[in-house]
């Protein structure tokens, strides 16, 4: 059986010219487009789980105060 691949291509639809001036940008910051979206995902999903969180402590402060 052959091993999966831990990152397997995905397909996003952006036009030409937004693709060239993203790679310009990430020229700019010395890294691949690749690396700066996988850097971005990691972020909305850290930002996500911290919401998540925030949201279970509310909850659970306001069960608390209406017992």
């Amino acid at each position: 059986m052959a091993a999966r691949d831990p990152m397997p291509n995905r397909v996003v639809r952006v036009s030409d010219d937004d693709w060239s001036a993203y790679q310009e940008a990430c020229d700019d910051k010395g890294i691949s487009r690749s690396d700066d979206l996988r850097m971005y995902i990691k972020k909305e999903i850290a930002a996500h789980r911290r919401r998540q969180r925030e949201q279970r402590d509310v909850n659970a402060a306001r069960t608390i105060a209406e017992s």
